[in-house]
């Protein structure tokens, strides 16, 4: 039996090595790895699942982002189950919590990349992103949404860009001042 939780600090190297198993340095390339580079996940949003022996069996996180000009919503990603618990049922068991949890917490809508017979059984499609884009190059067709309130991806239209907290990242002064200042090395 595997556990879904919230994603702990403990989490981060199990999690960016099932991602390179799953998905290899290509991961960082993707479109959406655009709108994820230098932020912090949704609030609550990014989870971890963990098989009998407490091993990382799957990962999925939310992002903040806009759907073009005041339209919030997230954007899921990276999902990722290790081979060895593919075929069980834990990447739609993910996709369940995670949808859950951001209904919960109010969120209104989620986009994703990603295929479309396998989302379309959690309410994805491509019928309220053919007016967005995303930076960088993507397949359109797998460009899908789900409202989570109706209405919520209504009128959507234009860049979908990152608006979630970002990554706290030291000054170039702060770094000196820790490292006691430039060394030089022969």
């Amino acid at each position: 039996m595997t556990e879904i939780v919230l994603e702990t600090v403990e989490d981060v190297a199990g999690r960016e090595g099932l991602l390179d198993l799953c998905f290899g340095a290509a991961r960082f390339e993707k479109s959406s790895e655009r709108l994820r580079e230098g932020r912090l996940p949704a609030d609550g949003l990014a989870f971890s699942a963990h098989g009998p022996d407490g091993r990382m069996a799957g990962t999925v996180r939310l992002w903040n982002v806009c759907a073009g000009p005041g339209k919030p919503a997230l954007l899921l990603g990276p999902l990722a189950v290790h081979p060895w618990f593919r075929a069980r049922g834990l990447g739609g068991a993910l996709m369940r919590h995670a949808l859950g949890a951001a209904k919960a917490r109010g969120h209104g809508a989620v986009l994703l990349v990603g295929d479309a017979p396998y989302y379309g059984r959690f309410g994805f499609s491509a019928a309220h992103t053919g007016e967005l884009w995303m930076p960088g190059t993507y397949d359109r067709d797998r460009l899908l949404g789900v409202e989570l309130k109706d209405g919520a991806l209504s009128g959507a239209r234009g860049l979908i860009s990152p608006t979630g907290a970002r990554i706290a990242m030291p000054s170039f002064a702060e770094l000196m001042a820790k490292d006691g200042g430039l060394r030089r090395t022969a």
